[in-house]
């Protein structure tokens, strides 16, 4: 799991350097699927990921607005902010926190149990199918999107 985590950092951040050749305005356009624009997807993803971990620790989960990080830069700057958060609560996962139950409860009020491990799972893949969305609206512009592929990173000998 720790592995798929790096991975998403490490892809995140080169689709912040494919953000730096893109105009500020295609990077706020909105767009058909997704949560509208380039860069509020990639605010939401950081947003989603910080979240999540803060509800797992039994924090108070509250959301940033995007109006305060409506520039690339910002949105770094929010990620810089709460990535040594999660990273250290992703560097101290171990087996034990994989079957412990976190009770929730939907906007509907439908009351979730999952376990840890289910809801670590849930944001690689979140950010995963976000990624996704980047590609295609990257393709949409006539630009090459940033590898998914996982193999030749080199994250197979982290620990």
């Amino acid at each position: 799991m720790k592995m798929l985590f790096h991975y998403n950092w490490q892809v995140r951040e080169e689709w912040y350097r494919w953000c730096e050749e893109v105009s500020g305005e295609e990077l706020l356009k909105k767009r058909t699927g997704g949560v509208g624009s380039i860069l509020e997807t990639l605010f939401h993803i950081i947003d989603t990921e910080w979240s999540w971990l803060r509800v797992l620790r039994g924090e108070e989960d509250f959301k940033e607005d995007f109006a305060e990080y409506s520039s690339l830069e910002k949105v770094r700057e929010l990620d810089a902010r709460f990535r040594p958060e999660v990273e250290a609560f992703v560097a101290n996962w171990n087996d034990g926190l994989e079957h412990r139950l976190l009770v929730s409860t939907g906007s509907d009020g439908t009351e979730f149990t999952d376990s840890w491990g289910e809801v670590m799972r849930h944001v690689i893949g979140h950010e995963i199918h976000h990624i996704g969305q980047l590609s295609v609206w990257s393709r949409e512009l006539g630009r090459e999107p940033v590898s998914a592929d996982l193999l030749g990173r080199g994250l197979g000998n982290r620990r």
